[in-house]
């Protein structure tokens, strides 16, 4: 049995699990599981590696995929930039191991917002700066846009909540929520900006998928802005996890 799985803390928001199970139904893929495995730090990593000599690979989600890079002994060349991972493949020869490490939020990211900029990139905004704030920022910027950093702690090259104004919002075509806020069961939590700067081009993502439509993507609808959910990229960036743990060229 092929053994998969999703490591982070808490996992109790995840439809990682049943997206695989799922999917190894319908395509009757029958010597392979996929489980949670909630761990609240990464201490005995190795240790629960050695001991699951079945494992092939793991997603990695909030909030280790900026330190699992330490445990990792291989990356793609792009994660040097992205500074995050969410995809583990792990090589086993012999009594080796090898734990490589690769970026799927990448496709997940395009694929969503692809259809809404099909010609040209824009200005966007970027609140949060954690794993998958990384992944944002260097799809956006490769697809051409110019991307502002926003955090709750103003820092050299990121602004705080405080300061997006309706100057910078009149500039902004695309917001990407990155952080938890909003993730079940804290529902009602939303990034700190004033929501009534929102106009009807703008367009609001949020990677967070569970519930499908957030605090924050409700009060974008609420003024007419287009808005796109995270199950989107859940779906194209799992499938992307598959790819590589299946490719032997990876």
């Amino acid at each position: 049995m092929r053994k998969f799985g999703l490591i982070g803390y808490p996992l109790s928001h995840s439809f990682s699990k049943k997206y695989f199970t799922e999917k190894f139904h319908r395509e009757k893929i029958s010597d392979c599981s996929y489980d949670n495995y909630p761990r609240e730090n990464l201490a005995r990593f190795q240790d629960f590696i050695s001991g699951n000599p079945e494992l092939c690979g793991l997603n990695v989600t909030i909030p280790f995929k900026k330190e699992i890079l330490n445990y990792v002994d291989v990356t793609e060349p792009q994660i040097k930039e992205i500074g995050a991972v969410n995809v583990l493949k792990i090589k086993r020869i012999g009594d080796k191991v090898q734990i490589c490490g690769y970026n799927s939020d990448v496709t997940g990211i395009r694929d969503s917002i692809k259809l809404f900029f099909p010609d040209k990139a824009g200005n966007a905004l970027i609140f949060g700066t954690g794993g998958s704030s990384g992944a944002v920022c260097y799809t956006l910027k490769k697809l051409g846009f110019k991307v502002t950093l926003v955090s709750r702690t103003k820092k050299p090259g990121i602004m705080s909540y405080q300061e997006v104004n309706s100057k910078i919002m009149d500039s902004t075509d695309l917001i990407v929520n990155t952080t938890p806020l909003g993730m079940f069961p804290d529902i009602m939590t939303k990034p700190e900006i004033d929501y009534n700067l929102l106009k009807e081009k703008h367009i609001l993502f949020d990677l967070v998928y569970n519930p499908e439509i957030t605090s924050f993507l409700m009060m974008g609808k609420e003024r007419g802005c287009k808005i796109v959910t995270g199950l989107k990229m859940l779906y194209s960036q799992a499938e992307r996890s598959w790819e590589i743990w299946n490719d032997v060229n990876l």
